[in-house]
This record gives structure tokens, sequence and C-alpha cells, in this order.
């Protein structure tokens, strides 16, 4: 038995950023610190752009973990879709349509880095935080109203939202103005941006609790001839293991 968690996705966008920033900082500390106009000791704690994007191995490390959760990030949007999907109803197909730009957007400030491009990355991570709005919004009204989930996501969404506001005045702050420090700060808010996002679409786990998808060999092409295998498999994944499960067709099996 093979068992298989959603939180494997969380999991993995937690090494992504977690583990270049450990890294960053042990390797490149002084260097991912920095900015246009301040160093050490006015700046003292690095943007999630300069973390990602700036150095290698911290750059490669974190490429390497987007490109294993991207294959989960868009099962999650298309589940999210048939989970919520109704006849008549175009939300869930709008919903769908903003998380998988989402999800090239995140991949476009992944690969093309302030370092590459500088314009092009803030242009794909200000497209990501935008798109975040109508996804977010969009989820919580599919959401079923007794459900635990759209009280979390609720809680998380008003949280993102609020941390923006800082956010865009502390780069204000340094961009404009070049205040000592003020990067720093911005880059917290940043920060805390990526760990509210990555819970907010961790609570699907919640309603994909009770959804269920099987794959099923009906011909025996598993065992290498079609129509004469008496095990055929299944395969179920309820979100939380996956089952296989040997259905033996007693119809080849006579009694003795």
């Amino acid at each position: 038995m093979k068992k298989f968690h959603m939180s494997s996705l969380t999991t993995r966008l937690e090494v992504a950023f977690v583990g270049a920033l450990v890294v960053g900082l042990s390797l490149h500390y002084h260097k991912i610190v920095r900015n246009e106009f301040y160093g050490y000791p006015q700046e003292w704690f690095p943007s999630v752009s300069a973390t990602i994007g700036d150095r290698y191995p911290e750059r490669s490390l974190f490429m390497l973990f987007i490109a294993i959760t991207s294959g989960p990030r868009f099962a999650l949007v298309g589940l999210w879709y048939l989970l919520t999907a109704r006849r008549g109803k175009a939300l869930p197909k709008f919903v769908a349509a903003t998380g998988i730009f989402r999800t090239l957007a995140c991949g476009g400030f992944t690969y093309v880095t302030s370092t590459d491009d500088h314009d092009r990355h803030d242009v794909f991570m200000i497209s990501y935080i935008v798109a975040t709005l109508p996804w977010t919004v969009g989820c919580i009204a599919l959401s079923s109203p007794n459900s635990r989930a759209v009280k979390h996501r609720k809680r998380l969404a008003a949280a993102f939202f609020a941390t923006i506001i800082p956010m865009v005045y502390l780069y204000i702050q340094h961009k404009v103005h070049r205040v000592p420090g003020a990067y720093t700060k911005y880059a917290f808010c940043e920060w805390s941006l990526i760990i509210l996002d990555v819970a907010f679409d961790a609570v699907t786990v919640y309603d994909f609790s009770s959804l269920e998808i099987a794959v099923r060999d009906t011909q025996g092409l598993s065992n290498g001839s079609a129509g004469t295998s008496p095990c055929p498999i299944q395969y179920r994944d309820r979100f939380t293991s996956w089952e296989r499960g040997f259905i033996v067709d007693e119809a080849n099996y006579p009694s003795v």
C-alpha cells in the first residue's frame, strides 16, 4: 500500500521557500540582504526575490521544488473545479481559469528571476498577487457556508489582504524615500504573504477529504493481456492514502 497525503503539496512549497532561505542566509547572507541603496546592518533580512533569484545554489533548490509542486498545483485547481462545478454556473470556470493563471504567473517569477530581468520578474509577481484576489474571493464564494474550511479561508484571506497595505507603504518608503531598514520590514510582509497564500490553498484538504477518484483497469491490460486478466487493479485516492486492491473475477476461477 502506498500512502499519499495532500499536505505533501504544502510540504514541498515549504521546502522550496524555507530551504532557499536557509541556504541563502547560510552562504550569502550579506549579499542577499543588500539592495540598491543599503546593505547590512541597515538591511538585515532578505526579500523573497533576493532569496530565490539572486544566488546559486538557493535559486536552483527553489526552482527544483517549485517544478515538483507544479503538478499538484494544477491538480488542486482542476479538482476544486470538479468539486464546485454546477450546470449553468460561470463562477467555477472563472475561478479555475484564475487558478491556472496564478500557477503560470508563479512559474514566471520563479524562472524569470530579479537578476535576469527585474521588470518582468516584478510583472509576474504583481500579476500573481492581483490574481489572488479573484481566486480567494471565488474560493470563499464556492465554499459550503457551514464548512470548517470556509472559516479558515475567510481568516487567512483577511490577513493576506491586510498585509498588502503595509507592504505597499514600506516599498514606497524604500524605493521613493530611501528610508534605511524599510526594505527589511517590506521583506517580512512579503514572506508573510507567502505563508498565508500557502495556508489558504492547504485548507482544501477539508474539502477533498470526502472526494474519491478511482482508476480501474477494466480490460486486464495491467496483466499484459486484455480481457483475460483475473486481477484487474483498482486505485483509489481519498487524498489521505492510496489503496491498491485486487478484484478477483470469480467467473475466471471455477470452483473445485
